[in-house]
């Protein structure tokens, strides 16, 4: 398991180290793993159930694009997905602050392996609905497990250098686990066939529960108040939302995220839709070819960022820079041929960019905000992602189903809608982070 471990800590960790905080003092990912032993577990599960869930996304792509071959079907698939988070989330929120963290985890685990078997029977379009019920459902426990797992991670680390390591671990493994899930994931399907990546997955999630199981999750006690779990839904959402906009400085890190998916969410769901004019010969190996250039990107960016920019004060004004480049690169398979490789060179630049935006906004975001809040903030901050998700893949599936877009103009419009929030981040947050830096005199994060 050590070797396993340290191999895997080398895929993720290109450079080998992290610099913790800008007062130079330094943490490597190993050091972090090997030292902190219940994070380590918690990390180990979060590693198996991410390879089987991107062995289990290129399954279902490609069994859509077999049994359908609609851009809206597709679409669907990304829309179930964001709107089953966007649904469940203010309620996810409030169940990772109410109850045991971990406890909550193990069981959306042990839910999920059972939930993804329901897979195994969709064999025709009939069948479909189906698979939209069993997604939705897949993805509406896992939205109680991600808040509870990022809510988790201030008190599990001991240090702020460990908390930033840890989020950059965490961040860079969900980025290595979609290159190498979903590489070997679209060799699988093409060698294995759906049913035997279904059953792969499944065994993945009841791994994790095993990891999360043995570990040990510390969390501040809460006061029950003797309401019902739905009533206290209503008042803790309404007082997450009224903690966003009393704390501004908060409120702005929740939008970082958003900011990029009004258009990057719409591409995402465009690669699946490319993959099979990189090869129709084999869709499944060109479609986790596509998507492990993404995993890629977003593996280099935050190592790359937290390298180069170690001072917080900075972050904001580098997190606006990288929106808007990263638009500007995703707009480039327009003009290039879609026959070749050099495909893959601007998903994973566009994608390195984005990713150093999305860590550099969640470790702002957890040392910003109350432990007491947290899970609900972090609940609140996916609500308005995958709201925005939903409206933009919606928008791109039925203009690409109804022929107002092509694919290549799909890449031209939603990378410009990318740029436009990148503009829109320089000109609003970067002076309001500024101000607010002169107002309170020294604390950069």
């Amino acid at each position: 398991m050590r070797y396993f471990v340290d191999t895997l800590l080398t895929i993720i960790s290109l450079s080998g180290k992290l610099t913790a905080t800008n007062t130079g003092v330094c943490m490597t990912y190993l050091e972090l793993v090997r030292t902190n032993t219940h994070f380590r577990r918690l990390w180990m599960g979060d590693v198996v159930s991410l390879l089987g869930d991107w062995f289990n996304t290129i399954a279902i792509y490609t069994l859509l694009e077999r049994l359908s071959g609609s851009p809206f079907a597709l679409g669907l698939v990304f829309i179930i997905k964001m709107s089953a988070y966007a649904l469940a989330s203010p309620l996810a929120g409030v169940i990772a602050d109410r109850f045991d963290r971990r406890r909550l985890m193990i069981g959306a685990d042990l839910l999920r392996a059972v939930v993804v078997l329901g897979f195994l029977w969709i064999d025709s379009a009939q069948k479909l609905p189906l698979l939209y019920v069993l997604i939705a459902l897949q993805i509406a426990i896992g939205s109680v497990f991600r808040p509870a797992r990022s809510a988790s991670l201030p008190n599990l680390t001991r240090s702020p250098e460990e908390l930033l390591t840890a989020n950059a671990l965490m961040a860079s493994t969900w980025s290595s686990l979609l290159a190498l899930g979903a590489a070997l994931g679209g060799f699988a399907t093409e060698w294995l066939g759906e049913t035997a990546v279904f059953l792969l997955d499944s065994g993945t999630y009841l791994l994790s529960a095993f990891f999360l199981w043995r570990a040990r999750i510390p969390q501040p006690s809460r006061e029950r108040d003797g309401r019902g779990l739905m009533e206290v839904a209503r008042t803790q959402v309404i007082e997450g939302w009224r903690y966003l906009l009393a704390h501004p400085r908060v409120g702005r890190m929740a939008l970082a995220k958003t900011c990029w998916a009004s258009g990057g969410s719409a591409l995402v769901y465009s690669l699946a839709m490319l993959g099979p004019h990189l090869s129709s010969e084999a869709e499944a190996v060109a479609i986790g070819a596509l998507f492990a250039a993404r995993g890629l990107g977003t593996g280099i960016g935050p190592i790359a960022a937290r390298a180069v920019f170690k001072d917080w004060s900075s972050w904001p004004l580098v997190m606006g820079v990288c929106i808007l480049i990263s638009g500007a690169i995703y707009m480039l398979p327009a003009w290039l041929p879609w026959q070749t490789g050099i495909l893959l060179v601007p998903i994973v630049l566009a994608h390195a960019l984005s990713g150093a935006n999305w860590v550099l906004s969640s470790v702002l975001l957890q040392e910003r905000t109350e432990d007491k809040f947290r899970g609900r903030v972090f609940a609140t901050e996916w609500l308005l992602l995958t709201l925005v998700n939903v409206v933009a893949i919606g928008a791109a599936s039925l203009m690409m189903e109804h022929g107002v877009l092509d694919l290549r103009g799909t890449y031209m419009v939603f990378g410009g809608v990318i740029v436009l929030g990148g503009v829109l981040w320089l000109a609003l947050v970067v002076p309001a982070e500024a101000r607010d830096r002169l107002q309170s005199g020294s604390n950069p994060s």
